[in-house]
């Protein structure tokens, strides 16, 4: 065996030792990621996902990097895992034609009004019932349409502006346009009334379940899906300049 085969070897070894060590944070992702997640998800599927990602980790990373490698994978694998649900999208085309009908609808009243637009005065527009309108705002929730700056194709997918990406993968104005982005989503997370902003927080940075969000509050699992979903509508009309550029 010549050098470069036994680098090759060495450096396959490597990987398989990396990939073993760290088939359990696979797992921990999937279930975590299920956590806010449809039951009708598949926690094989997202292991699986999971699984691929972990692996082209182990071969793309080098110790020059600045992160460890357990930080390294754990984007891979979360990325792998999100663009699984991306390309299986299990919400029905009506569930986004909705979200984006009240989307529009807040947009219309909060530019008129210069205020923020209050639940009775969109389902008095829609002419839809008060059952209607939060069975929407649970379905925002669950179909995580915090995708903000995607196209409205009709055909369902869409992108997360707070997905993980591969950072090195971008060019300059990739880099540029991401950071105006985030800019620009903190700065309407920070306009939204009080409660959607702590439900935000909790969900987002604090990572916590809506479930767990309720004890917090002091307020049904339900109540926080409706105040979550809420402020996903709310985020999604003022954010409409994103998604038509």
């Amino acid at each position: 065996m010549n050098v470069a085969s036994e680098y090759l070897q060495l450096q396959r070894e490597d990987a398989d030792q990396l990939v073993r060590r760290h088939a359990p944070l696979v797992r921990r992702i999937a279930y975590h990621l299920m956590g806010r997640l449809p039951p009708s998800v598949d926690v094989g599927d997202l292991v699986q996902a999971g699984m691929i990602g972990l692996l082209e980790a182990a071969r793309n990373f080098t110790t020059d990097r600045a992160a460890s490698f357990e930080t390294y994978a754990g984007i891979r694998i979360r990325g792998a895992m999100l663009d699984e649900l991306r390309r299986t999208d299990w919400t029905p085309r009506s569930v986004h034609r909705k979200v984006r009908e009240v989307a529009e609808v807040v947009r219309q009243i909060e530019n008129e009004t210069g205020a923020d637009a209050e639940s009775a005065e969109v389902m008095k527009r829609l002419g839809i019932s008060a059952e209607e309108y939060h069975q929407v705002l649970a379905d925002a929730t669950s179909a995580r349409l915090l995708s903000l700056t995607a196209p409205d194709d009709g055909d369902g997918g869409e992108g997360s502006a707070l997905d993980v990406v591969d950072h090195e993968s971008l060019g300059p104005s990739d880099n540029i346009e991401r950071d105006g982005l985030r800019e620009a989503l903190a700065e309407s997370i920070s306009m939204l009334p009080k409660r959607e902003q702590l439900v935000m927080s909790l969900y987002y940075e604090q990572e916590l379940n809506l479930k767990e969000i309720g004890l917090v509050l002091g307020v049904t699992e339900s109540r926080v899906c409706q105040i979550h979903g809420q402020a996903l509508v709310r985020l999604r009309a003022r954010m409409g300049d994103w998604r038509d550029s």
